[in-house]
């Protein structure tokens, strides 16, 4: 199954999927590793070139590849790629392979989902100067409300980092999103995504099934490019 269902429950980011029934995911793939799209084309991927592992030496070769995986149908969505100033090559260079993958989703009709990490300026920056007509999520999120605004005031979409999103603190964020702009992800760690649904359900004063339905919503919408090739590709 490479769309979701209704009734599914959707990790919209994670690594190494084996989802039982009813939890679809988003498996995300990185251009320096081995796994391409089309090695799993009964999943829906996403596939970029994470900061952490580009150099000035690679930097060429993963853009081929990722200029290759584009035109895949379960390819949904360009990345994860980003900014990363803890970790990664210099902001120059991040800069600019950042933009060219963000160029080759808006030739293919996909989305982006963004890597970001204490460099919100030089996304910003990016998404004023680019002017994208696909829209981008920012994955893992765990900032501030005010910043959460700025980026949904762009056209962004935010997925809640999965640690985070189960403490307490996060309430606050969580009941200030517009649950429009909102997805779930489990990143590829042990947390289930049924236990991060419950806890913002309860946050938001839905039930389950509620939050399900505009989720999926939300995807049908972000992924709106790519869901329409995939509906048609069933």
């Amino acid at each position: 199954m490479i769309i979701p269902q209704p009734g599914d429950y959707i990790d919209v980011h994670t690594h190494g999927a084996n989802s039982p029934v009813g939890i679809f995911s988003v498996e995300n793939l990185m251009a320096h590793e081995e796994r391409r799209p089309s090695d799993i084309p009964s999943m829906s991927c996403t596939f970029g070139i994470h900061p952490w592992y580009l150099t000035t030496e690679n930097h060429l070769r993963l853009l081929d590849s990722v200029k290759e995986a584009a035109g895949q149908k379960n390819l949904i969505a360009v990345g994860e790629a980003g900014f990363d100033r803890l970790r990664g090559p210099s902001p120059e260079l991040q800069r600019s392979i950042f933009e060219s993958q963000a160029v080759i989703a808006e030739k293919s009709g996909k989305p982006v989902v963004v890597h970001c990490v204490r460099a919100w300026d030089e996304l910003l920056n990016a998404h004023r100067k680019l002017k994208p007509e696909m829209p981008w999520l920012v994955h893992g999120f765990r900032g501030k409300k005010e910043l959460a605004g700025q980026l949904i005031s762009r056209g962004m979409y935010i997925s809640l980092w999965f640690n985070f999103v189960l403490r307490k603190e996060s309430t606050e964020l969580i009941r200030s999103l517009p649950v429009e702009n909102l997805f779930l992800e489990t990143d590829g760690s042990d947390t289930d995504i049924r236990t991060i649904y419950g806890k913002v359900a309860n946050d938001l004063s839905l039930t389950v099934a509620a939050l399900k339905e505009k989720i999926l919503a939300n995807f049908m919408t972000f992924f709106r490019g790519s869901a329409k090739i995939l509906q048609d590709h069933e």
